[in-house]
């Protein structure tokens, strides 16, 4: 590209632990684990202490506490993680003309073209300060020409530091950096070119783009551009979808509740499936009914963030329950998930154990293998199995 681009990566240092330290400064300083219950649960991050002793996010509790004995387990307080990320959502917002949030706690900033009336290097420091000064949460940065770069810099400046990786000097900071370093490649990649002699990414840089392309087909050109600096990928602007909804309208209107509920399952189920391949969650579930005579009621309810359909189901069938007048037939009924926001699976790990999670990629693996549907709960069978004959979508 010939326009010299600016891009900015920020990302909020360990950020649940950093929430909750907030809340209890004690936890300071200590090796702290946010996630599930020590017998099954695992962990949905931890501390930079905790870090040193190998624990990682996705890591069983249980092999954390082996690991690092001395930890504190934190099972996690959502609204305070969902609040933390809008306030730092809102100050970036409000300084800057382009971001995408690329989840709860990562965004990417363009500041190409603004060199004309502010530093971007400065402009980006002092979004750093205006973050910690107003929200008390440790952040760094790291600004190149292209996102990977970028991505790169912010990991090398951690924790709580920024660093300006300047045009035409990309290769050089990669080249000392450990291949396992570049985002997107995985550990058989990686294992792979080590077998091939390649460590550091310098070493990759001297390597041909046939031979990688020999080796790993299409991938070969992706990983050829990253070792050498190459990334013109563009930062999407942020305006995410807010809500999810889908409805059915009955041929005649019902008043059998496990009728209901078996519909409601069925479309709770799809819409977790959309959010999880979205890379999505909701703190906001709500349900639609009307009634024969077009009278329509919706209600609502805050929740944790997640995708998972154990937590979103039992919240549905119970909004049914307060919205619906028993006595009357409904005509239409609908469910919406909304206040979403960019997250990983990885949010769901505070209520998920291993078993649960290992359930929900298998199953979301074969749906999107062989279409939604193939793999659901019992209850959303019966519906697929009868929705040719009283219903119809709306």
């Amino acid at each position: 590209m010939d326009a010299k681009r600016h891009i900015v990566h920020i990302d909020l240092d360990s950020f649940f632990v950093s929430v909750e330290r907030k809340f209890n400064p004690s936890l300071i300083g200590k090796a702290v684990i946010i996630g599930g219950s020590a017998d099954r649960g695992v962990v949905a991050s931890c501390s930079y202490e905790a870090r040193a002793f190998g624990v990682h996010s996705a890591m069983p509790t249980r092999q954390a506490l082996k690991l690092c004995p001395h930890a504190i387990v934190i099972h996690g307080t959502h609204g305070r993680y969902s609040e933390a990320s809008r306030e730092v959502t809102q100050i970036i917002h409000n300084m800057v003309p382009l971001y995408q949030k690329s989840s709860v706690d990562e965004f990417y900033i363009d500041l190409s073209g603004m060199e004309r009336f502010h530093d971007p290097f400065k402009l980006a420091c002092e979004l750093r300060q205006k973050v910690i000064r107003e929200t008390g949460l440790p952040i760094s940065f790291g600004m190149a020409s292209g996102k990977t770069v970028a991505k790169m810099a912010t990991n090398q400046a951690k924790p709580n530091g920024q660093l300006w990786i300047q045009h035409g000097k990309e290769k050089e900071f990669l080249a000392p950096l450990n291949i396992g370093k570049i985002p997107g490649l995985g550990e058989s990649t990686c294992q792979k070119l080590y077998q091939y002699g390649i460590e550091k990414i310098g070493d990759l840089q001297r390597v041909n783009l046939k031979f990688l392309e020999a080796v790993f087909g299409k991938a070969g050109t992706y990983i050829y551009n990253r070792a050498n600096g190459i990334d013109d990928s563009e930062i999407i602007p942020h305006s995410d979808r807010k809500s999810i909804s889908t409805e059915t309208t009955f041929h005649s209107d019902v008043n059998d509740k496990r009728t209901l509920e078996n519909v409601l399952v069925s479309m709770t189920e799809e819409l977790a499936g959309k959010l999880r391949r979205e890379n999505k969650v909701s703190s906001c579930l709500a349900i639609k009914i009307r009634y024969a005579n077009f009278e329509t009621h919706t209600q609502q309810q805050k929740i944790a963030l997640t995708a998972a359909e154990h937590i979103l189901i039992p919240g549905i069938k119970n909004l049914l329950t307060k919205a619906w007048n028993q006595h009357r037939p409904i005509r239409l009924i609908g469910v919406k998930l909304s206040n979403l926001c960019t997250g990983s699976y990885q949010i769901n790990l505070f209520e998920d154990n291993e078993e649960r999670i290992k359930l929900y990629q298998a199953m979301d693996n074969i749906n999107f293998r062989f279409g939604d549907k193939t793999v659901c709960r019992a209850a959303g069978m019966e519906i697929g199995a009868r929705t040719f004959n009283p219903f119809m979508k709306g």
